[in-house]
């Protein structure tokens, strides 16, 4: 019963429309402020300062205090598998209703960022690349990097000594809810997204989720992933909207 009431709790707190547009905000892994909040998600300062409060006392999310400023972040990678999962459920099992297709929607089918981690067309070539080198094995069950992945990882400039000291999930796929194929998550697929945006062959569109390839990524891409001819447009559009 006590498991049942706090399911209950949670599918409240994220089925709220003004908190899950908060919360698909967060999920670019950025940390932000309650008036940024406010503002996507269209409500007042005072009613974004109520949900969120809720959501950080159910540990959803997470606050830092820097000066006078107060930034929300989501709390934890187990937070955001969940979120994700439930964008994946809607996308495959809930019929969907008519929408007309947008900049917006373009750019996050392109590439986006999944907490800590790239998503849509972007993530999965870039993981389809590492399979097929075999640098990385990604089953249903879990993922691992193998030997001459690591080589190759590690002269890109990714960390993998955290395999040994840290809790956090090594690598593993996560089902992307555009393409309807991997990606790649945990440790792994977090550095892999720290090092493009480190060499800016990516960079983030402004309140959204979406990150556009720069030209130097393209060539970055092609070089290190043998990533070419694959559709991937290079710096579409700037696009200030809501994620």
């Amino acid at each position: 019963m006590v498991a049942a009431a706090n399911l209950v709790e949670v599918a409240a707190l994220v089925g709220d429309t003004a908190r899950a547009t908060m919360l698909s905000a967060l999920m670019g892994g950025q940390s932000l402020t309650g008036s940024e909040l406010a503002f996507l998600a269209r409500v007042s300062r005072p009613t974004a300062s109520e949900h969120l409060s809720r959501m950080v006392e159910a540990r959803l999310i997470s606050v830092t205090r820097k000066r006078s400023y107060r930034y929300y972040r989501i709390s934890s990678p187990l937070v955001a598998c969940m979120l994700e999962s439930i964008k994946l459920v809607a996308a495959l099992e809930v019929p969907q209703r008519y929408q007309p297709r947008s900049a917006r929607d373009a750019a996050l089918r392109f590439g986006r960022t999944c907490y800590d981690h790239l998503a849509g067309r972007l993530g999965v070539a870039i993981a389809d690349s590492l399979i097929a080198c075999d640098c990385i094995v990604l089953g249903e069950d879990g993922g691992d990097v193998t030997d001459a992945g690591a080589k190759l990882l590690t002269e890109f400039g990714v960390d993998l000594s955290q395999k040994r000291r840290n809790k956090r999930i090594f690598c593993k796929p996560c089902l992307d809810w555009s393409e309807r194929r991997y990606h790649i998550a945990g440790h792994v697929g977090a550095e892999i997204q720290r090092r493009c945006m480190e060499l800016n062959w990516l960079t983030r569109v402004d309140d959204t989720r979406a990150v556009q390839l720069t030209t130097a990524g393209q060539a970055g891409l092609r070089d290190t992933f043998g990533l070419d001819n694959l559709g991937l447009q290079v710096d579409p559009p700037d696009l200030k909207v809501g994620a």
